[in-house]
């Protein structure tokens, strides 16, 4: 099994596993928007937890800068949730990588809750349905969903690395509040 269908079916699983679904003719549908509300709520807070004279920080110079991951992030989501929802995303101003701390994070969690407006009405019945993939070329709607997670989970994984990197704990690594 390849890593797209790998992460399809334990999304599904765990979507199931847990009685979260909505809908259980849309597993998958269900557990990309699931998968959606957890990375909005854990890239925001990782974007509130780093110091705004941090937001340059890059590892090395190849890499993107903690402002440049969140920008791409929130630029991301736009296209993607667009692309899978079929709801034409915002027209806002663009915010840069250089933008202050304050607009970069409002754009996230503008961004995210796009999102959720745009996967609202997605169903498995149409996974097999060609949407645009950022201009370039048409792909399954399937495909633009795990995209979608892929994109969240590494970028995600990224900024957990450059907040340790930074003395900080990332907020999947924190103690739960329940």
């Amino acid at each position: 099994m390849n890593t797209p269908l790998q992460i399809i079916a334990v999304a599904a699983w765990s979507i199931t596993a847990t009685g979260a679904a909505q809908d259980p003719a849309s597993p998958v549908s269900d557990a990309l928007r699931s998968a959606a509300g957890r990375a909005g709520s854990n890239f925001i807070a990782a974007a509130e937890e780093m110091p705004v004279g941090r937001y340059g920080f890059r590892p090395t110079p190849a890499q993107m800068s903690f402002g440049e991951v969140i920008a791409h992030m929130s630029a991301g989501n736009d296209a993607l949730c667009s692309s899978i929802g079929e709801l034409a995303a915002p027209k806002r101003p663009e915010v840069g990588a250089g933008a202050p701390k304050e607009k970069l994070v409002a754009r996230l969690r503008e961004t995210f809750q796009f999102c959720e407006s745009a996967l609202a009405e997605v169903s498995d019945s149409r996974l097999g349905e060609k949407v645009p993939y950022f201009g370039a070329r048409e792909v399954s709607r399937a495909e633009a969903m795990v995209a979608a997670a892929e994109e969240w989970a590494g970028h995600y994984s990224q900024l957990a690395v450059y907040l340790r990197l930074n003395g900080l704990l990332p907020p999947t690594a924190k103690p739960s509040q329940e």
